[in-house]
Parts: structure tokens; C-alpha cells; sequence
């Protein structure tokens, strides 16, 4: 009987044996299986996201402060570096706050996010967001920080159409409410996978609908209800350094390196694209813009050429990761002489007093750039759009997209400006814009003789 169970027990024994090299065999694949579902987080894609996010913020911090400063009288000067500093530190509090949740929430409604990450709820060191490689992802701190500078670059520019004549109370107020119920919104419709322009189709790579085209409007309306400065076509408001307008508009062409290549989310192959485009669609706009001036002043200006410079930048956001490097240029060479138009005919026609031309460059030029997304994407121009790609088609749908931004952004603004001129009022007195803001609203200037 012994022997009998020793026999059975060595059978046993060498059944198992046997079965060792297949269980390892099974093990090794579950642990591959698993390795490849497990999404992959790149130190590499990391470090050039939080590099692309200090980019995008340096557009703001000090570069659009700078252009913009250079562009207002002297007396103005420190208003608009004002602005825009307490316009960055409100926004991204507020983009902690409930910003991210209302465009990244993760709601299935078609126009905002919802509730569900306000203050960042259950967002952690080890949460990640996703990319446009599947498995591929970074740290959600990572693109909450990235999306935060767009959040805080959008509201800055509308101040450029109001700029020398808004209360400051009135302008962190009115930002508020308008990214609110503006731009969040809008960022959660084209950004994210539940959004309305999202699921329409519509190409927005960088930020022509969410940033430009919702800036520009909202710059058009502030420009109409705030009322035209006192003085103008009369008093001489020349920009009172041109050189700062320069150092200004170069660090924006230096941080939009972030803002749109940044977007791609990784660092790969393809981010070279917007990458390119970034560099020759802003070179053909300013070529445009001063062969324009040259031709119908005379001359070609310091102040046309950093026209050209942002127009060129506005124009290929939506696009960069849609055209090729030839359509990049054609859409270079093509805006410019269009915002020119805006910016020296258009303006002057219809009378509104948009003091830096937030609408003609930025509103107009993103709407030039999301149509050039359709126009242009095709491979005809190198762009990325395959054998089944339609550009007339694109285009409706990019047309479609431009249409919802302007609507929405339009009602939205007209409501903020309201508000805000009945609980604070939105224009200082006569008195106080003769003196300046410098001066007036913050008690110091920007420069001491």
C-alpha cells in the first residue's frame, strides 16, 4: 500500500513537473497582457508638457503685458501690465476652482463638464489624462496646469479693446463672469470628447474657436458698450513704445511654440507639425502684412509688422495640426492683408473703438484660421486630411463651429458687460481717463522722469 501511494505520489509529482514550463508560459503572457493595457506615462511627454505650459504662460507673463503696454499712451502703461497680472492670478484660482470641472469634468452634456472635479476632486499624483495615442498619457496635474494658461491668456486679450477707459474693478469682474459662462463652455464643446463642436467634427488644434474667435468677440461687444475713448480721431494715440510692442510681440511668437505644439499633449513625431507651421505661417504673415502697408501707405511699419506677427500666430492655432508647412504659408500670406482691411477700413467705417485691435487681429484672424483649417487640410497642401477627406465639407463644419462661438460668445458677453455696468459700472469718469489709470486707479506710474 505504501509503495502504491509512494508510486502515485511520484506520478503526481512528475505531472506537475511537466505542467511547470506552461503555467510559466501562462504567467509570462497575463503579465505582457497586462503590461500592454496598462497606459504608458513618457518622462520625456512629461517634461515637455510642463515645458510647453511655462511657454504658454510666458505669453501672457510678461510677453502680452509688454505688447500691449507698448501699444497704450504712457499714462496707461501700468493699467495694462495690472491687468493682465490680476487677470493671471484670478484665473487660475478660479481654473482650480471650478474652471477645469465646467470644461473637463467629465459630464456627458454637450456644453460643459460639469461638477464632478470641482476644486480638483479626485485628482491625485497618480491620475492621468489622456493623449492622443492610445495608452499614452500624463499626469493630470500636468494638463490641468497646460489648459489653466489658455484659461488665463483667453481673458487677457479682450482688455486690449477696452484698454485706457474700463474700470479695473469692472474688468476682473466682468473676466469672472464671461470665463464662466463663456469660455469654459466653449473649451469643454471643442476640447472634449462629449462637447457639441467636439462630435461635430469640427478641427480646432490649438485654440482658434475657444481662445481667438471668443476673445475677438467678446472684445467687439466690450469695444461697443464701453464707449470710444475720449479724444479719439482727435488727440494723438500713438503707441508710446514701439520698441516694447516689438520685445512683446517676440516673446508671443517664443511662448506660442508652447501653445501649439504644446497641444499635440506628447513629444513625438508628430508634434513637429505644429512645430513648423508655428515658425512659417507667422514669417508669411508679417511679409504679408508689410508688403500690404507698402503698398497702400507708402511704407512698411514697425507697428504692421508685429500685426502681421500675431495675425500669423492667431491663424495657424486652429490649424497647425492640420495643414502642412505650404498651406501653413499660403494661410500666413492670406490673413494679413484680411485683418488689415478690418483693423484700417472696417474700423474706421463703423466707428468702434477697439483701442488695439483685439477684433480685427485676433477675432477675425481666428476666423480666417478655422476656415483655413477646412480650406487647407486637404493633402493637395501637404495638410493631413486622407483620401476620403472633403474640404468643402471640413470647411461647413469648421464654418458651423465659427457660427456656435460667435453666437454663444456674443449673448454671453452682452450679458456679462450688463451685469457688470450695474453693480460696478464698466467706465472710470472723464476726469480720471484724462489723467490716465496709471495714476487714477492704481496710484503709480509706469515710468519716473
Amino acid at each position: 500500500m505504501a509503495n502504491i501511494k509512494h508510486i502515485l505520489g511520484l506520478a503526481a509529482l512528475t505531472a506537475t513537473a511537466a505542467a511547470l514550463p506552461a503555467l510559466a508560459q501562462d504567467a509570462a503572457t497575463a503579465v505582457e497582457a497586462a503590461a500592454e493595457a496598462a497606459p504608458i506615462m513618457d518622462k520625456g511627454d512629461t517634461a515637455w508638457m510642463m515645458t510647453a505650459t511655462i511657454l504658454v504662460l510666458f505669453m501672457t507673463m510678461p510677453g502680452l503685458a509688454l505688447f500691449y503696454g507698448g501699444l497704450v499712451r504712457q499714462k496707461n502703461m501700468l493699467s495694462v501690465l495690472m491687468q493682465c497680472t490680476l487677470i493671471t492670478a484670478m484665473m487660475m484660482v478660479i481654473w482650480v476652482f471650478w474652471g477645469y470641472s465646467f470644461a473637463f469634468g467629465g459630464s456627458s452634456s454637450p456644453f460643459w463638464g460639469g461638477f464632478g472635479k470641482l476644486f480638483l476632486s479626485g485628482v491625485t499624483v497618480d491620475s492621468t489624462a489622456a493623449t492622443f495615442t492610445d495608452g499614452v498619457v500624463i499626469p493630470e496635474y500636468v494638463f490641468i496646469a497646460f489648459q489653466m494658461t489658455f484659461a488665463v491668456i483667453t481673458p487677457a486679450l479682450i482688455v486690449g479693446a477696452f484698454a485706457e477707459r474700463m474700470k479695473f474693478s469692472a474688468v476682473l469682474l466682468f473676466i469672472a463672469i464671461w470665463t464662466t459662462f463663456c469660455y469654459f463652455p466653449v473649451a469643454h464643446m471643442v476640447w472634449d470628447g462629449a462637447g457639441l463642436l467636439f462630435n461635430l467634427g469640427a478641427l480646432d488644434f490649438a485654440g482658434g474657436t475657444v481662445v481667438h474667435i471668443n476673445a475677438g468677440i467678446a472684445a467687439l461687444v466690450g469695444a461697443i458698450m464701453v464707449g470710444p475713448r475720449i479724444g479719439l480721431g482727435k488727440e494723438n494715440m500713438a503707441p508710446h513704445s514701439m520698441t516694447l510692442t516689438m520685445v512683446g510681440a517676440s516673446m508671443l511668437w517664443v511662448g506660442w511654440f508652447g501653445f501649439n505644439a504644446g497641444s499635440n499633449l506628447e513629444a513625438n513625431g508628430f508634434t513637429g507639425l505644429p512645430f513648423i507651421n508655428t515658425f512659417v505661417a507667422t514669417a508669411a504673415a508679417i511679409l504679408s502684412w508689410s508688403a500690404v502697408e507698402a503698398l497702400t501707405r507708402g511704407k512698411a511699419s514697425m507697428l504692421g509688422a508685429a500685426s502681421g506677427m500675431v495675425a500669423g500666430l492667431v491663424a495657424i492655432t486652429p490649424a497647425c495640426g492640420q495643414l502642412g508647412p505650404i498651406g501653413a504659408i499660403l494661410l500666413g500670406l492670406i490673413v494679413s492683408p484680411i485683418c488689415y482691411f478690418f483693423v484700417a477700413t472696417v474700423k474706421a467705417k463703423f466707428g468702434y473703438d477697439d483701442a488695439l485691435d483685439v477684433f480685427g487681429v485676433h477675432g477675425i484672424g481666428g476666423i480666417v484660421g478655422a476656415l483655413g483649417t477646412g480650406l487647407f487640410g486637404g493633402s493637395m497642401f501637404g495638410g493631413q486630411g486622407g483620401e476620403d477627406y472633403s474640404t468643402i465639407g471640413q470647411t461647413i463644419i469648421q464654418a458651423e463651429a465659427v457660427l456656435v462661438t460667435i453666437v454663444w460668445c456674443g449673448v454671453v458677453s452682452v450679458i456679462a458687460y450688463k451685469i457688470v455696468d450695474m453693480i460696478v459700472g464698466l467706465r472710470v469718469d472723464t476726469d480720471s481717463e484724462r489723467q490716465g489709470l496709471d495714476l487714477t486707479s492704481h496710484g503709480e506710474s509706469a515710468y519716473h522722469s
